[in-house]
Formats: C-alpha cells, sequence, structure tokens
C-alpha cells in the first residue's frame, strides 16, 4: 500500500467516523431529570466515630438521602437494597453517616484494606462534594466495610462524556483523564458490620477542603453525590441518577446539599521528616554507604480555596518503584508520576492529550512532573527547594510551581517554574493559559541554557453528552528556530447508547517541550472510535454487549505513514462479571530507520502490513480468586508474535491480597527470533487499614534482573507517618562485573503539625 492510500485509508474512516457521531448526536435527547436535595445539620455534639450510625441519637436530627437509582445492572430502576445518607456539621468538621442495609448481610463483599485500593471490587460506598457548586471539580472520599480510606481529586469535569464508556461504576485514574487518585487529604472513617448490613461515618474537617471565601459563616449550598456498589450482584447506583455511561465524577450531574456554614479557615501544616538510609552497592566491596537526610514541608491557606505549599530538601524514598515494561517498538515508553509533592493539585497544571491505546498513538504532555529531578537514565537528583501555589480565586483555577534541583553525579542544577491560569465557563467549559520552563543555573549549566513551553487550551460541553477540547502549544528552545508548534482538537461523544471520539495530535520537527512528555518526536496523529452499547433485556446472563471499531494513524512531518491500528472488537459482559473480549486488529508500521528491538536484531527499513486476532477474558473481580487474560496473535515486523498477558489475583478475607502477572511474547523475525518474559508478583498485608505492608518482586529476562521493593508504611493523616523501605535489585546478566546483589533499607517518618488547631 502506497503512503498516499494509507492517508486517503484513515481520512475516509475518520471522516465516516466524523459523519457517525455527528447523525449520533441527534439520535439521544437531552435527559432533564430532575437534581435531588438534602440539608445539612448543625450540631454541638461530635458522633462518636465508630461506625454506629443507627445506634447513635445525635445522627436523628438530620434527615437522611434515600432513594438510589441503579446504574447497573439495570439502568434506571431502583436500587436492590436500601441506603441512608445523612450529614451534621460542627464548628471543625463535616460528619457524614451512611447506612447501607442489606437483607443478606452474609453476602458482603470486602475486597481489601489498603488505603486508597480500588472500591469497584468490594462492596463500598463513595461520595463527591463540589464545594464550589461548580459542576466541574469535586472532592471524592469513599470507604468499604473494613473501613479503609479512599480520596482524590476531580478537575475539568471529570472525565468528560467518554469517560464512562466501558460501563463502569469507578472513577478512571490519572490527573490528564480529570481524577487524581493521588490526593490524600487529612480526615478520618470508621465503618461497622451487623445484622441490618454495614455502616460508616467520615469525620472530613473543613481544613481539608476547599470552599468560596465571600460567605463566612453564612450558609452554603454544595453539589454532592452518592455512590453505593453492591458486589456480588454487579449492582453501581447513585443518590442523584445518572446515565448509564457516566460515574460519580460527573460532577454536572451532582445533587443538592444546603444548609452548611463553614468557618473562616485559618490553615498552617507543618510535615517535618527525617530518613536514614543504608545501601550496600553491587561492586563487591564490602562496605555500606550511610546516609541521613531531614526536610520540611509547609502547607499554609492563604484564603479557603487557594493554599501554598513549599519543601526544602524533598525525598521520596517511600514511594513505590516503577512496574517495569517491555519496549517492542521505537517510541518512548511512559510511566507515571508517583511523587506525593507533585500529584496534589496536578490537575490545575495538567494539559495535554492522552493516548488512545492503540500502537498508531501518540500522547502528548506539555507539563510532565516527572522531568523535575530526573536525570538521564533515570538518576534521582536532590531537589533543594520547591513552591507551589495552587486552587481558586473567584472562576479561576490557579497554579504556580517553581522548584530548583542541585548539581548532582557531575550533571548541572536545573530550575523548574510553571504557570497555569484557567477560567470556568458553564456547561463543563473552560479556557487556560499554560507558561512551563526549565532553565539551567550553577557553574555547570551553559550560558542561555533554557526551555520554555506556552500553551492556550479550552474545553467546551455541549449539550449533554458532548465534549470538545483542543490547545495550541508553542516552545522556545535555543537553536531550534520555526515549526516548533503542536496542535490537539478531541471530539468525545458519551450517550447512553453510543460512544466515541475524534482526536487529531500534531507536533511539528522543533517543538520541544522539555518539561512535558511525548511518545513520538515530529507527527500528526488522528484517531476515532465509535461504539454501540447494548444492555438486552432478555439474552440468558448476559449484562452489556460493547460491539465497536476504532482507527489510529500516524504520520510523520514529510507525510509519510508511520503507523496505522485498525481495531474491530465486542465485548461481551455478563451479570457475573465475567467478561469476554473478541477482536481482529489491522495494523501497518513503516520503519525508515534500523532499530533495535532485542539484543542483536534490527528491525529493518520495509513496509509492514498485517493482522492479528485477540482475545481477552476476565473472570469476578470481586471473588477471591480472579484471573484476567490476553491473547494477541499474528504477524508482526515481516514475521509473526504471539503475545500472552495473564493475572492472577488472590485474597484472604479484606487483609491479604496478591497479584501474580506475567506478560510473554514470543517473536520471530526474518532478521532473528527472540522471547521476552516480565513476571511480576505482589502481596499486600493490611494489619489495619493504616497500617499495612506491601512488596513488589519483578524478573525481567530480557534485562535479566530480579527487583524486591518491600515496603511497611504505619500511615497517619494525608499519608504521612512512618516507612520502612528495602529495595534489592540483582542482574544476574552481568554478574561478573556486579558480584551481588545492590540493597538498600531506608526508614522515614513524618509527622504533620496543624498549628492552628486540630486536624484530625
Amino acid at each position: 500500500m502506497s503512503v498516499m492510500n494509507a492517508r486517503c485509508r484513515g481520512a475516509v474512516l475518520v471522516t465516516s467516523l466524523l459523519v457517525v457521531l455527528a447523525a449520533l448526536s441527534f439520535s439521544e435527547p437531552l435527559r432533564a431529570a430532575a437534581r435531588p436535595a438534602m440539608s445539612a445539620v448543625s450540631t454541638a455534639t461530635e458522633p462518636v466515630l465508630d461506625g454506629d450510625v443507627l445506634g447513635e441519637p445525635v445522627w436523628e436530627q438530620a434527615q437522611p438521602a434515600t432513594d438510589f437509582v441503579q446504574t447497573r445492572p439495570f439502568a434506571g430502576s431502583p436500587a436492590s437494597e436500601r441506603t441512608e445518607v445523612r450529614m451534621l456539621y460542627t464548628a471543625t468538621h463535616l460528619w457524614v453517616g451512611v447506612v447501607c442495609f442489606d437483607e443478606d448481610p452474609a453476602g458482603i463483599i470486602v475486597a481489601d484494606s489498603r488505603r486508597d485500593s480500588a472500591l469497584n471490587e468490594t462492596d463500598s460506598f463513595q461520595m463527591i462534594l463540589d464545594t464550589f457548586r461548580d459542576g466541574q471539580n469535586g472532592f471524592v472520599f469513599g470507604t468499604n466495610p473494613a473501613g479503609i480510606e479512599y480520596d482524590g481529586q476531580v478537575v475539568r469535569g471529570g472525565v468528560g462524556a467518554f469517560g464512562g464508556a466501558f460501563g463502569g461504576g469507578g472513577l478512571a485514574g490519572g490527573t490528564v483523564a480529570g481524577f487524581n487518585l493521588n490526593w490524600d487529604g487529612a480526615w478520618r472513617v470508621a465503618a461497622r458490620r451487623g445484622d441490618y448490613g454495614w455502616s460508616a461515618e467520615f469525620a472530613i474537617p473543613f481544613r481539608t477542603l476547599r470552599y468560596p471565601q465571600g460567605a463566612r459563616g453564612g450558609p452554603q449550598s454544595w453539589g454532592v453525590n452518592f455512590q453505593r456498589n453492591i458486589r456480588r450482584r454487579n449492582e453501581v447506583a447513585f443518590w442523584s441518577e445518572l446515565e448509564q455511561n457516566f460515574s460519580l465524577d460527573r460532577v454536572a450531574d451532582a445533587g443538592v446539599v444546603d444548609g452548611i456554614s463553614p468557618p473562616a479557615q485559618r490553615n498552617l501544616a507543618l510535615i517535618p521528616y527525617v530518613l536514614g538510609e543504608g545501601r550496600r552497592p553491587s561492586d563487591g566491596e564490602r562496605r555500606t554507604e550511610d546516609d541521613f537526610e531531614a526536610g520540611l514541608d509547609l502547607k499554609y491557606g492563604v484564603t479557603p480555596s487557594l493554599t501554598l505549599d513549599a519543601t526544602i530538601n524533598t525525598d521520596f524514598a517511600q514511594v513505590e518503584v516503577d512496574e517495569q515494561q517491555v519496549n517492542l517498538d521505537r517510541f518512548n515508553l511512559f510511566f507515571p508520576e508517583k511523587r506525593p509533592f507533585f500529584l496534589e493539585n496536578a490537575g490545575f497544571f495538567a494539559v495535554g492529550a492522552s493516548a488512545t491505546g492503540s500502537r498508531a498513538a501518540a500522547q502528548a504532555d506539555l507539563f510532565f512532573s516527572r522531568r523535575i529531578g530526573l536525570g538521564p537514565g533515570g538518576v534521582v537528583l536532590p531537589i533543594d527547594f520547591g513552591v507551589r501555589l495552587s486552587g481558586k480565586a473567584g472562576s479561576y483555577n490557579l497554579g504556580f510551581l517553581d522548584m530548583q534541583t542541585a548539581e548532582a553525579f557531575g550533571l548541572q542544577a536545573n530550575n523548574y517554574a510553571v504557570a497555569r491560569v484557567s477560567r470556568e465557563l458553564p456547561n463543563r467549559s473552560s479556557v487556560g493559559v499554560l507558561l512551563a520552563q526549565r532553565e539551567g543555573v550553577g557553574d555547570l549549566a551553559p550560558d542561555g541554557d533554557r526551555n520554555r513551553t506556552f500553551a492556550v487550551d479550552g474545553q467546551w460541553g455541549i449539550g449533554e453528552f458532548h465534549d470538545l477540547k483542543a490547545f495550541v502549544a508553542e516552545t522556545d528552545t535555543p537553536g531550534l528556530e520555526g515549526d516548533d508548534r503542536a496542535y490537539h482538537l478531541r471530539w468525545d461523544y458519551g450517550g447512553p447508547k453510543w460512544r466515541g471520539l475524534l482526536n487529531y495530535l500534531e507536533a511539528e520537527e522543533n517543538f520541544n517541550p522539555e518539561v512535558g512528555f511525548l511518545s513520538r518526536e515530529a507527527f500528526v496523529n488522528a484517531s476515532g472510535f465509535v461504539m454501540r452499547v447494548i444492555r438486552p433485556q432478555s439474552f440468558g446472563s448476559i449484562q452489556e454487549l460493547r460491539p465497536h471499531v476504532s482507527y489510529g494513524g500516524v504520520w510523520n512531518q514529510q507525510g509519510d505513514q508511520e503507523s496505522e491500528y485498525i481495531h474491530l472488537d465486542n465485548h461481551w459482559e455478563w451479570r457475573n462479571g465475567y467478561e469476554v473480549h473478541t477482536g481482529v486488529n489491522l495494523t501497518q508500521e513503516n520503519v525508515f530507520t534500523p532499530f533495535e528491538i532485542a539484543p542483536g536484531i534490527f528491525v529493518q527499513p520495509g513496509e509492514y502490513s498485517h493482522e492479528e486476532g485477540q482475545l481477552v477474558f476476565i473472570t469476578n473481580q470481586g471473588a477471591a480468586l480472579s484471573y484476567s487474560n490476553q491473547i494477541n496473535v499474528g504477524g508482526f515486523f515481516g514475521g509473526d508474535r504471539i503475545s500472552i498477558s495473564n493475572t492472577v489475583r488472590a485474597r484472604i478475607g479484606e487483609k491479604l491480597t496478591s497479584q501474580l502477572g506475567w506478560s510473554y511474547n514470543d517473536v520471530d523475525l526474518p532478521v532473528g527470533d527472540f522471547e521476552v518474559n516480565l513476571a511480576q508478583l505482589r502481596l499486600s498485608y493490611s494489619i489495619t487499614p493504616r497500617i499495612l505492608v506491601q512488596s513488589l518482586l519483578q524478573y525481567n529476562d530480557r534485562t535479566d534482573t530480579l527487583s524486591t521493593n518491600v515496603r511497611f508504611s504505619w500511615l497517619q493523616d494525608a499519608n504521612t507517618g512512618l516507612y520502612v523501605v528495602y529495595n534489592e535489585l540483582d542482574e544476574f546478566g552481568v554478574r561478573e562485573v556486579l558480584p551481588r546483589p545492590d540493597r538498600s533499607l531506608v526508614i522515614k517518618y513524618s509527622y504533620l503539625f496543624d498549628v492552628f488547631g486540630r486536624g484530625r
């Protein structure tokens, strides 16, 4: 196939999808359901935080919110079990009491008791608080019958119309997607089980929240919605009714709670830490390298909605190591940010376009905080200090960040600065600007060593089901002149029966966001997707059918196609939680420069067109023992590939959970054959929801390495507390040079001091 034919083929498919989506936009009427309302009651008596809502008279002051409505398995039907939610508040806390009645308490499923563990595979309760009632931003709090703490932030209206395309009911991760699970607030929860079902009490300090400052002491109305999961029935129900394609982060469709009179905030928290590390390197010398560090974080509430954070000598030794990935292509791999300081309020800084999941996709993040403090090859560079101002000022979202790294390992110091301002508009809409800069400082930095990225972006919610997103960006790099822009335009459609998207992303030859991330360089990426969601009334125990087709194409700036991917699939989902996906992929890769796909094996320039079959099998993930599998078999760079991914999950009660994953690739190419295995074992034991031991073991036979990460954590407020971390890296492939594993043990303790009063 010629390059021109490939481009025409992609244009025809994308245009066809555009016509289909345009037709769909008029095929489903807008929903006009009334939003429910409730009232919070002021009380001078604090409930006893023990999970016993029915046994405490103080809760009888508040009228309960009830009448939950399902989105799964029977959309629009009343929830199968009664749920009651009450709200109280004192001078310092918002209190939420929930009773989840259950006619079969023995059938309640509790899958995990770790902080922030997923709530979609367990009986659970979640709520979202839209404190500014802007329909775009919110705080999420949740728990399960084990009393875990689950929290996160929703920004820019959540994941939009397309976010619930696969019929979820949980929240998607990732700040570009609109939800930040890594936000950790200071709050408490307790749960209790009984013959009535289970119940929970939430104590959320007002200092943990952000809310308008204009009516201090006066009553406010906040947006609110509640979600209950009954796992054995695969049931998801909401207090404020949602379409079956939406999830809790659909803030625009939340109900209302009125009568809350929050206090004027005086919020100052100091979080010092001390750290000791002992390391025995793998060079064979019998010595132990010791290190001691101390640092400080500060959090100050400038207003009830605007927070200043500062950090000195920041260290992230407690953060879990990255999951290893196998790269069988010639493009960059993405490793997510895990460091807490950068994850809090990360949504305020996020501007970008995420990959659509196919091999013919591209990703662009205009600001990627992982660039800060990490040098070439993943070398960790010390961070001397940093400040961040983030939050809301009226209808504006503000984010300002400045970080300074130190000279180390012969690498220069850098200053990173980011400024982000966006204004929210009605109906999930906003417009904003971004400036990100890296500047070399110190003796090792050459003169004029800097890089800047400028961007203007917007999001428009059109009616109930359409979302349009776009950005235009430009970089300024000495020595690179002209052709330094990037463009993005994406349309999501998410109706109850039809879902779809159209996406265009382009980066010119000299577009160089050094404080961002590009999966490819100098590209044009066009993609489209359309799905029909069918929920048969009587088709055995089938819950949902999701036939769909997607297209992705990537070209370089000379107009030559690099990749093309066409995916035809149907997802079969049963009410018992089982799923089967049956798909066919049509792929094309045009290689212009040889690249090493495995040690000593180089894919040669050429045009490679192939077909492959894809099969996915998923058992009930809420069961004590579950399994998932994906198999791809077909052509690959002129040869053949068998790719198998397996994951087995097992748990004993809610305390001990395990996950064993194995990824296998058997590749047969004209230039050589090879196999790649990557195995991962996760173990977690929760002594209590705040005291746990976690481990991650990974073996990669491509590099012949075994890595071990074991973490003990005794958590306090806002993820502070005691961490003991053991790391070991054993590189078997270079045993002659490195005769033993590299081992380290880190002990870190941090504590949150609430200067102006109680934060608990």
